[in-house]
């Protein structure tokens, strides 16, 4: 399940949810505003799509998902963040979402969904937690800037009992620390944050632990990155495209 899509920016959760079919997913569910939930439902017509309530602004409201207890429950992976717009909606979002989530899920926070989770641990309300901070969010999360990205990403697992990946480093609370090298100034395209969060939550609903969706998420993403900037060029490729080559990268790695 992704949960996010305000009525401005649905596209994330499009591109989240699609990604995450794309590595093997088995079911999809995208929960967005109710303004937009029978467009994106056209557009991903391979999904299901629950419409949640939104404020007249078009934000969608952190009590909704209470609507959709039994779907919430049954989803192996929850991705949280991509296309919301108000940090307060946020926060009673990840609220409200405590609980609700089944015992051996993952939950995947992204985007708001962090900047709602900044100073608040995370590992009590969810025990399988990644978190998909850029450089700017995880000095948001840390509340300081950055200093040393292996460092950094480590305070930030150990902090909020999460498995972390920020920019090509991945770390576990108290434990392993990875780096993917792969990547490229192209990855910088709008979406492909999405593109990225969506990979590591299919990934963890088809029955990876944390750690290795995170890492193989990471993996995935940066080596699409790699092939399109061969193709097309290292700038200029698109998200979508991030995406559309994710189960060939996925299907090389395996080989291999």
């Amino acid at each position: 399940m992704v949960i996010g899509g305000a009525r401005s920016t649905p596209g994330g959760v499009q591109l989240a949810g699609l990604s995450a079919l794309r590595v093997g997913a088995g079911r999809l569910s995208l929960g967005v505003a109710a303004s937009v939930a029978v467009g994106v439902g056209v557009a991903v017509p391979e999904s299901g799509v629950l419409a949640l309530e939104e404020s007249p602004a078009g934000q969608v409201r952190g009590r909704s998902v209470r609507a959709f207890p039994c779907e919430i429950r049954e989803a192996d992976a929850v991705l949280v963040g991509p296309g919301l717009d108000d940090v307060r909606e946020a926060r009673r979002m990840l609220s409200a979402l405590a609980g609700m989530t089944g015992e051996g899920s993952t939950v995947v926070l992204d985007a708001y969904a962090l900047g709602a989770l900044a100073g608040h641990r995370s590992g009590r309300r969810f025990p399988n937690t990644i978190l998909k901070p850029n450089e700017s969010e995880a000095e948001v999360l840390l509340g300081r800037s950055l200093h040393d990205l292996v460092a950094d990403t480590r305070e930030l697992a150990e902090r909020y009992a999460a498995v972390v990946t920020c920019m090509g480093v991945i770390a576990e609370p108290h434990g392993a620390i990875y780096r993917v090298r792969e990547a490229g100034p192209g990855l910088g395209t709008s979406g492909s944050g999405d593109v990225l969060a969506g990979a590591i939550a299919g990934l963890a609903a088809r029955g990876c632990i944390s750690l290795h969706a995170a890492v193989w998420g990471t993996y995935l993403h940066a080596r699409a990155g790699k092939t399109l900037a061969a193709a097309v060029a290292p700038v200029g490729y698109l998200a979508r495209e991030l995406s559309d080559r994710l189960p060939r990268e996925l299907a090389i790695a395996t080989e291999g």
